[in-house]
């Protein structure tokens, strides 16, 4: 309401505010703006918010009968004169609050209010305590874990542009290079057989490899993006968060290198033995597996992929270059 008595006599304004206190009495809340009113209608208040120009609070607390405590709280400022005996206090009020007071005192009441706000709420109730948690996060490291396992699974499973691109590749470049070594796997006669076997695994992991590590990037950019958000709101902790999304990226390395295997280990004519096999899936599995940690961990140490990019190629070629295959060792 805003001035609801303005223009009225003193009996209709009555009326009127007593009636805005027995809808008050029914438990609703009713914000009401007055002007300079009555002491009987001051004091039907129960709360009082007092502000000066530019929207600063010089008070703010209960009012009921009397008025004591807003009196109290002026008279205790130094200088401020004391109210006489009959006199309306909404009036009192106006007047020692005017910026001329002010001015004459050299005070801020809106300061003042500040100051008494803080030391009212930096002093506990009787019989409170702290607020104390046994642990910083409200479930256990296992439940976080599978939190964001279970997270990390459904953002996965709904991002088809980065898994099925990331199995067409192993499909495709495992075609190839199964063209491009047909049948090798079997001649070992001369040292040169060798080395073509020495090679084409080098290149098809190295290869394929690189590939892991450059399509994390952007996802795991995005997704960090998420973490921030979410461990800031005591979600969970980075540890969770951290096994869940290896966990989760394994699980797809180890899909796309059994189809990887498959096609490669059978046109390159290895012998179909059980332990060869497994060992031939082993070696590429966890060569995979670090070339995608890599990728996300030069994401991890970066402000972006950008940049993550530019370290993550400047350390393959690095690597590829000093890896003893390109310039062996004599």
């Amino acid at each position: 309401m805003d001035e609801p008595t303005s223009g009225l006599d003193a009996r209709a304004a009555a009326i009127v505010m007593r009636t805005v206190r027995n809808t008050a009495n029914t438990g609703r809340t009713v914000v009401c703006t007055i002007h300079q009113p009555s002491i009987d209608i001051f004091e039907s208040f129960d709360e009082l918010l007092l502000m000066k120009r530019g929207g600063q609070i010089i008070y703010s607390g209960p009012l009921g009968q009397q008025s004591q405590k807003l009196v109290k709280y002026f008279e205790a400022i130094s200088g401020i004169p004391k109210i006489k005996d009959g006199y309306n206090p909404a009036t009192w009020m106006l007047e020692i609050s005017s910026p001329t007071v002010e001015s004459q005192l050299s005070v801020d009441f809106a300061e003042l209010t500040n100051q008494e706000l803080i030391k009212e709420l930096s002093t506990p109730l009787p019989g409170t305590k702290d607020l104390n948690f046994a642990t910083k996060h409200s479930r256990s490291f296992i439940t976080q874990c599978k939190a964001c396992f279970w997270k990390q699974q459904w953002s996965y499973w709904r991002n088809p542009q980065y898994n099925a691109i990331r199995f067409f590749l192993s499909v495709s470049v495992g075609v190839i290079f199964g063209l491009i070594f047909w049948k090798k796997g079997d001649k070992l006669h001369k040292e040169q057989d060798l080395m073509n076997l020495t090679g084409a695994m080098y290149s098809a992991i190295l290869f394929l490899g690189a590939t892991n590590t450059s399509s994390v990037q952007p996802v795991v950019a995005v997704e960090r993006t998420v973490f921030y958000r979410e461990r800031a709101a005591g979600m969970y902790s980075a540890l969770p968060y951290t096994i869940a999304q290896v966990a989760i990226e394994c699980i797809y390395v180890a899909i796309q290198t059994l189809a990887y295997t498959l096609i490669l280990y059978s046109m390159m004519g290895f012998p179909w033995q059980a332990d060869k096999f497994i060992w031939f899936y082993y070696f590429i599995f966890m060569s995979f597996v670090y070339f995608t940690l890599y990728g996300m961990m030069t994401v991890a140490l970066t402000p972006n992929h950008q940049i993550a990019a530019i370290v993550m190629s400047f350390f393959l070629v690095f690597w590829n270059i000093f890896s003893g295959f390109v310039i062996p060792k004599s």
